[in-house]
């Protein structure tokens, strides 16, 4: 059976693009149902759009309590029955209120390795770390989100991206990228039993 899966995106959306392309070629048993954004001039959801997936904006409304948005993006989201809500680029903290209704289904990529580098700006930390005292590589995880920690929940798939010492952070960030997009497409394929091809 192939697996639905729901993405929330704040920003481009090349992760999102590296999904649709390995169920394009038919290396990912998956079908992304529905793309959702708290940014409606997120790129993601032209994407979207451009894949003929349900895009939708769904920004947070002034003076909205956190848990209260959520619970409106839980029952949204919920519209779409996936198997999985995968965050690529979602730059939100989710609240009890979303995961709750999505009980072990929430997958979360971030640029860093477990236990390192948690929260906003994981690459640009890393390079700093690396000028700072020889720190040599850096890395990708895709994990579970079960509960409120950041960026804590049990690992998925992992992969390490060397720091090289004439690195920019323009070219860090293009290799974490590149990483990000195939480790991504592993970790689903992983969940969703797809044959690696």
């Amino acid at each position: 059976m192939t697996a639905r899966i729901v993405v929330l995106a704040s920003g481009n959306g090349s992760n999102l693009q590296a999904l649709l392309d390995a169920i394009r070629s038919g290396s990912l048993n998956a079908e992304v149902v529905g793309v959702i954004s708290d940014r409606p001039t997120a790129r993601a959801l032209a994407r979207a759009t451009d894949a003929g997936i349900p895009a939708v904006a769904l920004p947070i409304e002034a003076s909205e309590a956190r848990a209260d948005y959520d619970a409106r993006l839980a029952q949204f989201t919920a519209g779409f029955a996936p198997d999985f809500v995968v965050l690529v680029g979602w730059m939100r903290l989710l609240t009890m209120s979303f995961l709750s209704h999505h009980s072990q289904r929430v997958v979360n990529l971030h640029p860093a390795l477990p236990g390192e580098f948690p929260g906003t700006h994981a690459i640009e930390r890393a390079l700093q770390a690396h000028q700072r005292v020889g720190l040599d590589r850096t890395g990708v995880m895709v994990h579970f989100v079960p509960d409120e920690g950041v960026d804590d929940g049990p690992v998925i798939a992992t992969v390490e991206v060397p720091i090289q010492p004439d690195d920019t952070l323009a070219s860090l960030e293009q290799r974490v990228h590149a990483a990000e997009h195939a480790l991504l497409v592993q970790a689903i394929r992983q969940l969703v039993g797809s044959p690696a091809v």
